[in-house]
């Protein structure tokens, strides 16, 4: 009625109640009780009781939260080597997830040069749907960042090490074990600047011809391993005009072959 904040009340109490403990709180804990009654948003009559008028609460520990702290120097997109610009080496990657209902995904890889896909199947952590999420909890959905990591090492490294020379990635959290990735399969992750889709060209394009498999709207957990291997190699064995009409599985192994030519082992 007196139009204080919490703030103050909070640091009134002592003073008006100097012996009585049990008369202290925090302002934060105001802040909470009061939302935590609307399940994080105030009633008409609490919103006309603080100054500010918001009906909705941010906690202070959230805005403080940096949403690319993953992002380092040695990750930005400038930093790639000028050769996977070009296209001419074959190596260079390009990665994203397509999304579904329910907190489901699949992870998609697509080499630049020659546009042969690989996709990675992210099935749920056990107990998803069960447990209830947490604050800081596990990621259950299937890409949180250790559990990307670890799909997309074991992915990657099927790949002869001379078409393992860079990842392009976009600033998505469910890649911030990037560091740990490199060191494990040593191949470098950039990272794509905001809101530029066209830095992945390649693979947004390759996501667009996935949905023709994985429609919009649907829940992407339904597909198991073995169906995506059978769509990777569908989409990799389509002619490609961009390739003179060859499939990018003929020109990774045209690719491979000059390789082998040259004497260079193209072991993983």
């Amino acid at each position: 009625m007196l139009g204080w904040s919490p703030e103050q009340i909070a640091a009134r109490l002592p003073i008006e109640f100097p012996d009585d403990e049990s008369m202290r709180i925090s302002h934060e804990a105001i802040y909470q009780a009061l939302f935590v009654q609307g399940r994080g948003a105030l009633s008409r009559e609490l919103v006309q009781c603080l100054r500010s008028g918001r009906a909705l609460r941010v906690p202070r520990a959230r805005t403080r939260q940096q949403a690319w702290a993953h992002v380092t120097e040695q990750t930005l997109i400038s930093e790639r080597p000028a050769e996977a610009e070009d296209r001419a080496v074959p190596g260079h990657g390009e990665g994203d997830l397509i999304i579904g209902l329910q907190r489901s995904a699949i992870g998609t890889l697509v080499e630049r040069t020659t546009r042969f896909t690989m996709l990675i199947h992210l099935p749920r952590e056990e107990g998803w749907g069960v447990i209830p999420r947490t604050k800081n909890g596990p990621a259950l959905a299937g890409y949180g960042a250790v559990t990307m990591k670890n799909a997309l090492a074991s992915t990657i490294t099927t790949l002869p090490d001379q078409l393992r020379r860079s990842l392009t990635w976009d600033r998505g959290k469910e890649l911030s074990e990037h560091a740990q990735f490199t060191i494990e399969t040593g191949l470098p992750v950039f990272l794509a600047d905001p809101h530029s889709p066209w830095q992945r060209g390649t693979n947004e394009n390759t996501n667009g011809l996935l949905r023709q498999y994985f429609p919009k709207g649907t829940d992407l957990a339904r597909w198991d391993a073995t169906d995506l291997e059978a769509v990777a190699a569908a989409l990799s064995s389509r002619p490609r005009k961009t390739l003179g009409w060859k499939t990018p599985a003929e020109a990774l192994d045209e690719h491979l072959r000059s390789i082998q030519q040259a004497g260079v082992s193209t072991t993983g």
